[in-house]
């Protein structure tokens, strides 16, 4: 015969406590956790120091300028070559073209004439292989307005995109 033992909740076990009361006092806890992790944490880093940890980090570069487009990513490559971290890319995602058609004339009367306007965006994807730290160094010069630049940084999920 076998006896299964229910657990007790964390009410059960400590009764005087209510609703945001034990929420107040697992906060604590959870702080208090936090601090000793990090705790833990310097004291392994004090005696030996580690290399850097080369991440995964993805740019994506839009605009609607092909050119200034294409500048900013030769000055990421040079950058990149300079540091001497590993790159894929630029590579080239199939262009958007927005496309509007509306009336010319604002009554709606008269020939039916259309005006056609059309705006296409351009994007480059470049992967990087560096520490996090040495985006900013990479990315440190003077960017054209009009062109948006997103850092991502794959292995946290896409979670984490940055504007630059």
């Amino acid at each position: 015969v076998f006896f299964f033992f229910k657990q007790k909740t964390a009410y059960e076990m400590q009764r005087g406590l209510v609703g945001s009361e034990m929420c107040i006092r697992d906060s604590i806890n959870a702080e208090y956790m936090g601090l000793l992790t990090l705790q833990m944490d310097k004291d392994k880093t004090k005696g030996d120091e580690a290399p850097e940890e080369l991440n995964k980090i993805r740019l994506t570069l839009s605009a609607k300028e092909i050119k200034p487009l294409e500048d900013v990513c030769n000055q990421i490559l040079q950058k990149t070559k300079e540091l001497n971290y590993k790159f894929r890319g630029p590579v080239r995602m199939p262009t958007k073209t927005l496309r509007i058609t509306c009336r010319k004339t604002p009554c709606g009367e008269g020939t039916d004439t259309w005006d056609h306007f059309e705006m296409r965006l351009h994007k480059r994807v470049i992967d990087l292989n560096c520490p996090i730290k040495k985006v900013k160094e990479i990315t440190g010069f003077k960017i054209e307005p009009g062109i948006i630049v997103n850092v991502s940084f794959p292995q946290f999920g896409n979670s984490m995109i940055y504007s630059l």
